[in-house]
């Protein structure tokens, strides 16, 4: 049952089912021996608007604090402003958040001081051993409680790194999905002037009753695509339910690849320090390498998944990474992922007075630029023999691959600036197909061809 909940990257199951009250509280003590172990005398704690987690939050304190450590409670949090906690304070932090997962999820994300990730290699298998053989007590003294409200440090923080004095005023649609966002959006850009910000389901409800907080699903984007062209807007922004990630739809109310922000934003850091490494994972459009090397910067390729990008970070000092997932990664943010930080650089870009025509851009026009390849997006087969159907595939196009290399999963370079990659889901039986190709026509037709043979 352990083995099913600590996932590859973090804690994630159903309340009441695989995680409760005494389980979270033996992870907690878990973390706490782990982090004692690394010198930490305190962790800081967040948690989302689901029904479970203040309860599962409080559980994990009682943890943390029966194995000497302190405890900093930041009570509701997006994600990345645990990070700013972790990293502000300079402790170790846990989020208790599901993500976009359906509302009977919960979960924990852990992270080092300075939210230096913590995964199955770098602490989470050890948990695990803890957890089945069970934690040991700690003879010493209880650790103390504490709470502290860092929502206005962590918006002025963002608001600091981002410079959106000068630019034109602009209508915002932001779909919060009754997520996190909601509680960070309007602290954030609401003390923006020139932002006009147009809230679409902002009440905090972890039961989503509008639609799942999970905008990578394009269904769920629909109601910002209508609610972006009734208001007028110029930009439409979506988060997932802990508002770590960010989604952008322009003033069509047309959706903008996570690709296309990726290297809009690599294109204003590397402006900042030319030459500087920007990460991106394999399945990120080859427009983003092709972008970074241009401006003379270097591009770093990665397997998916933020542990494995936050230690390359960590490692290269690479000054930005971003994600197919819309997940954004800055040195300047404790090299964690934001996508309110992803926001404030996409409408700083936006903003600019000095565009052509009638000296601004609109959002498709300003995408453009960055969007010059057509891609899938994730397709999922369920499938029981994956490492099968991926070498049938594989055989199929043994005569027109150009390279084949196994980073993570199987990626075949075919000719023309062509590509795919058949990854298998770490925690679901599914096979993850992503095409990219110079047009949409062959994008569809390579598809069909791959599908055909999975499914087949």
């Amino acid at each position: 049952m352990v083995q099913a909940v600590v996932k590859a990257y973090d804690v994630r199951g159903v309340v009441g089912e695989q995680i409760d009250e005494d389980f979270v509280r033996d992870v907690g003590a878990a973390f706490a021996r782990l982090m004692r172990g690394e010198q930490a005398t305190r962790v800081v704690i967040g948690h989302d608007m689901r029904e479970s987690s203040p309860t599962l939050a409080t559980a994990f304190a009682d943890g943390v604090r029966s194995q000497g450590l302190d405890v900093v409670q930041i009570g509701l949090a997006s994600t990345d402003e645990l990070y700013f906690a972790s990293g502000h304070l300079g402790c170790p932090g846990a989020m208790f958040t599901a993500s976009h997962n359906p509302a009977r999820y919960n979960g924990i994300k852990l992270c080092r001081a300075n939210a230096l990730p913590v995964g199955q290699d770098t602490g989470l298998a050890t948990i695990t051993e803890e957890l089945i053989a069970g934690v040991p007590a700690h003879d010493g003294p209880r650790g103390s409680e504490s709470e502290q409200d860092l929502l206005e440090a962590y918006a002025e923080f963002l608001r600091g790194l981002v410079d959106l004095s000068g630019i034109r005023p602009l209508k915002v649609a932001v779909d919060a999905g009754n997520g996190m966002g909601g509680h960070t959006v309007p602290a954030v850009l609401g003390a923006v002037g020139a932002l006009t910000v147009e809230p679409l389901y902002f009440e905090l409800d972890g039961s989503f009753p509008n639609h799942e907080a999970n905008p990578l699903d394009p269904k769920n984007l629909v109601d910002l695509q209508k609610y972006v062209r009734s208001t007028g807007a110029d930009i439409g922004l979506a988060f997932d339910g802990d508002a770590d990630r960010c989604f952008v739809v322009d003033e069509r109310g047309e959706p903008v690849s996570p690709s296309a922000i990726t290297a809009l934003v690599a294109e204003r850091e590397l402006a900042k320090e030319p030459g500087a490494t920007v990460i991106h994972n394999l399945i990120t459009s080859q427009a983003v390498p092709k972008l970074v090397t241009e401006l003379g910067g270097t591009p770093l390729r990665t397997r998916v998944g933020h542990s494995f990008i936050k230690q390359q970070m960590a490692a290269t000092g690479a000054i930005f990474g971003g994600e197919h997932s819309a997940h954004y990664y800055f040195r300047d943010f404790w090299g964690a992922d934001s996508g309110m930080l992803a926001a404030l650089h996409v409408l700083a870009a936006l903003g600019e007075k000095d565009g052509p025509g009638s000296g601004a851009q609109t959002m498709s026009e300003l995408s453009a630029a960055y969007a010059t390849f057509a891609a899938s997006g994730e397709i999922n087969s369920t499938v029981a023999d994956a490492k099968e159907r991926t070498m049938a595939v594989l055989a199929a196009f043994q005569d027109r691959a150009v390279a084949v290399d196994r980073l993570d999963g199987v990626t075949v370079q075919l000719p023309a600036d062509a590509w795919f990659n058949l990854r298998a889901s770490n925690t679901e039986p599914l096979l993850r197909l992503n095409v990219e190709a110079r047009s949409s026509e062959e994008v569809d037709a390579l598809v069909t061809e791959i599908l055909s043979i999975v499914r087949g």
